[in-house]
């Protein structure tokens, strides 16, 4: 028997005071399939909307997305612990290939990422990333959402493949794209059209030295190349003893400072919305409101101060009206 969903609106209330232990249930919540989740999910999502706030939601909400294998699992340990140094709170959403049999997350992600147990500042979550490879499921972004009202920090690790690299963009404030020297990644991210997305590019292995300083030179040239100069490229290590750890996190500070957060945020919930609708009435439905074009600019027309759900209800009231 399924248990009755958690109260939306209760936890929402507990995120908005910041009580970092209602992470998990949040995320029982989001990706629940029993009968009343949908309600009580959109009850939490609309508690802790800018509306409710009266603010963006205070969190920085990180993607950080590159090939399998190349470290990022080490890098995020290591980021969380200059986080924690730096006393923030961090939440991490590790997106896994979806189990065919359990329909869940595989949970290596999570497996790889080292951290205290006993650190109630750090929560870390392995999501399933639903049907589409690499793509983010709706829980996913919900969870970015909701986690930033409480958190310092909201980390979204992709698994780094399909489309997680251009869908991750959509719902971070910052975007971190990892590559690793003499890997020909450079290369295929310029030619993949991969490279205009990044808001920081994260050169690992610094250890290797001069490898890893031409990798570095490559994509500051590449970066001219596409008029995209001012990107910053750190260059990493996550071995002991780690280097470059605390100016990756200046670099995604000074990020975040130099962001319009409102106008991407609202950019963000509009573009989650139309995925939402789209994952629900496929192209069908999207031909039902126009195309995407036409669906994208009346979403644009809409109430700044709409959340997710709400956008999601507003889109298929105009279809069913079309």
């Amino acid at each position: 028997m399924i248990p009755p969903p958690a109260d939306g609106r209760e936890l929402g209330s507990r995120l908005r005071e910041r009580d970092l232990t209602a992470a998990p249930a949040v995320l029982n919540l989001l990706e629940s399939r029993a009968p009343d989740a949908r309600q009580e999910s959109e009850a939490l999502l609309a508690a802790v909307s800018p509306a409710a706030l009266g603010h963006e939601a205070p969190g920085h909400i990180i993607g950080i997305t590159g090939p399998p294998g190349v470290g990022k699992s080490s890098l995020l340990s290591r980021l969380i612990v200059q986080w924690r140094s730096r006393d923030r709170s961090v939440a991490v959403l590790a997106v896994d290939p979806t189990s065919r049999r359990s329909g869940g997350a595989l949970l290596g992600d999570r497996a790889r990422i080292e951290t205290d147990p006993s650190d109630a500042g750090v929560f870390i979550r392995s999501n399933a990333a639903g049907n589409r490879l690499g793509g983010l499921a709706p829980a996913t972004r919900a969870a970015a959402a909701a986690l930033a009202a409480a958190f310092d920090v909201v980390v979204i690790e992709t698994v780094g493949v399909g489309q997680s690299e251009t869908e991750v963009a959509d719902v971070a404030d910052t975007v971190a794209v990892v590559v690793q020297p003499a890997s020909g990644d450079i290369l295929q991210f310029l030619k993949a059209g991969i490279m205009e997305i990044p808001d920081v590019l994260i050169v690992t292995k610094a250890d290797l030295g001069q490898i890893a300083r031409r990798a570095t030179s490559d994509l500051h040239a590449a970066l001219r190349a596409l008029g995209a100069a001012d990107t910053a490229v750190v260059t990493v290590s996550s071995v002991a003893p780690p280097s470059g750890i605390s100016e990756l996190v200046d670099a995604l500070d000074a990020h975040r400072r130099g962001l319009d957060l409102v106008e991407r945020r609202l950019a963000a919930r509009r573009l989650h919305a139309l995925a939402d609708f789209l994952a629900e009435h496929g192209e069908r439905g999207l031909r039902s409101l126009g195309g995407r074009r036409e669906a994208e600019r009346w979403l644009a027309e809409q109430d700044p101060g709409l959340d997710v759900p709400a956008l999601t209800r507003a889109l298929e009231q105009r279809g069913a009206g079309a």
